[in-house]
């Protein structure tokens, strides 16, 4: 390139410098107030200026950047301005012919150990077994098998997931005593992160009619309020919502699915017991057997309900002093978080602060309330992001899955914050004892996340064993998004 193809990128790089730091003051005006922890506020202004980033499409500019060995735009999550500057020193140098001027190496790579002290702090400390943390969701058994909690510190889990939409206090009790017990014979205390159940969006009871149990595709199904089964035909397999309010609100055309989007149905008719939807995809053969318990979500429905139910603020009365940090579910936006924050205080007002939070990105909504909400949560106390990937895909869409999660990932780095990986991790592996291949891929790509959430499930052990041999090769290969590019010995 010639000279004045130098100073044409350089003039480039630097208009570019200088609009995302005044958009990043204005991104961060919003956020006036919410940064009250010090160590937060350099991270808190990386992500403003990573916001106003992307808010450029700079392929093109990317592309001239190649040409001279320069693209590092893509890998700025965590290092905008120092990236930025890096760029412009050479610019400058390949301009004036002088020597280049380079950001401080410490200020450059400072994200890397800010996000690792912050998954400590939420986490705990990272096992030898793993470049990754675990996090692992106790089966009710935990509470009475003392060997459970035992061998998941033997197996250096990090931290354990206690789920408050089951069981009750006293369980939960029995649960945290089975960690300490492990703490004290192996010297490896877990985290204890109590998951909040949210407003139930579940499957109720299911009418007990003669052949009317299973669904197939092309079906009519009755979902109704909760206690207005008996008022419905019986000649229509019927299951009651726990959230009336989702199910008043639904109308002709609305999707609603069944089980993590197990079955896809579409409302057809509204009626004063609920509504009639229509079978559009599910398991055929042998059709779907309808069950309590089963998530349910409405994509199309707006409604509003309280992220933080009575139950949930209940549930903090245990969760507030015997719980490491709480998980954070259906939150949509930064008034949630204000209201959680509260009820903390309340619970613990001298140091609900030193509380983790995890906050469940689990609806469009949370997706893009993301940047304030995170600002609000991390600004005051130990916060993570939590790819909850079961409910997120049904509701934003199973193609556009993929997309997002990146998405995630790459604001969890820019905001210095971990990120949990969660979901139907190897969920074949834990019921079967066998992976499929496309599972084993997605745990490889999880090696890209801070922390891993396991479900429970008869071959957790082996599940446990066989994500620590894969993330052993993978953290050789890729660090986020840079490859690392150790020497290849397959050939």
């Amino acid at each position: 390139m010639t000279h004045s193809g130098i100073t044409g990128l350089l003039r480039q790089v630097e208009e570019l410098r200088a609009a995302v730091v005044e958009d990043g003051c204005d991104i961060a005006q919003k956020w006036d107030g919410y940064v009250e922890r010090p160590d937060f506020a350099p991270s808190a202004e990386n992500f403003s200026h990573y916001l106003a980033l992307r808010r450029r499409d700079i392929r093109s500019l990317q592309r001239d950047l190649m040409v001279h060995g320069l693209s590092s735009l893509g890998r700025a999550e965590g290092r905008v301005l120092p990236t930025l500057d890096a760029l412009l020193g050479v610019l400058r140098a390949l301009e004036t012919g002088q020597a280049p001027v380079f950001p401080p190496h410490a200020s450059f790579f400072a994200a890397e150990e800010r996000i690792a002290a912050r998954t400590t702090e939420l986490f705990g400390s990272r096992s030898p077994h793993s470049p990754i943390h675990l996090l692992v969701t106790a089966p009710s058994v935990a509470a009475s098998e003392e060997s459970f909690m035992l061998r998941l510190a033997d197996l250096g889990v990090e931290a354990v997931r206690i789920n408050c939409a089951h069981d009750d206090p006293d369980v939960w009790a029995r649960m945290i005593e089975q960690v300490e017990k492990a703490a004290a014979k192996t010297g490896r205390r877990m985290k204890v992160l109590m998951d909040l159940a949210g407003p139930k969006m579940r499957t109720g009871e299911v009418r007990k009619t003669k052949g009317l149990k299973r669904i197939h595709v092309g079906q009519h199904l009755a979902i109704a309020l909760p206690g207005r089964l008996p008022e419905i035909d019986d000649t229509l397999a019927a299951v009651e919502c726990t959230l009336g309010e989702a199910i008043a609100a639904a109308r002709k055309g609305d999707r609603i699915f069944i089980d993590d989007g197990k079955v896809e149905t579409r409302v057809i008719g509204t009626e004063p017991w609920g509504v009639v939807v229509e079978v559009h995809a599910g398991p055929d053969e042998d059709g779907y057997k309808l069950k309590p318990e089963k998530g349910v979500n409405f994509p199309d429905t707006s409604f509003s309900v309280p992220a933080l139910t009575q139950d949930d603020r209940d549930v903090l009365a245990f969760a507030a002093h015997h719980a490491d940090g709480i998980e954070f579910s259906f939150v949509q936006g930064e008034d949630d978080v204000a209201e959680l924050q509260e009820a903390l205080a309340e619970e613990r007002p001298d140091d609900w602060r030193s509380l983790g939070l995890v906050l469940k990105i689990e609806t469009l909504r949370a997706v893009t309330n993301l940047p304030s909400m995170l600002m609000r949560a991390a600004g005051k106390q130990p916060t993570a992001i939590m790819i909850a990937r079961g409910d997120l895909a049904v509701e934003i869409g199973f193609a556009r899955l993929a997309e997002i999660q990146e998405e995630l990932l790459w604001l969890g780095e820019a905001a210095q914050v971990p990120v949990v990986w969660a979901t139907q991790v190897l969920e074949g592996l834990l019921r079967t004892g066998i992976p499929s291949r496309g599972e084993m891929t997605d745990a490889a790509m999880a090696v890209r996340a801070e922390c891993v959430m396991l479900n429970k499930g008869p071959f957790l052990f082996q599940a446990i064993g066989e994500l620590d041999r894969l993330w052993s090769r993978m953290d050789e290969h890729i660090h986020k998004k840079t490859p690392q590019l150790r020497r290849l010995t397959s050939w």
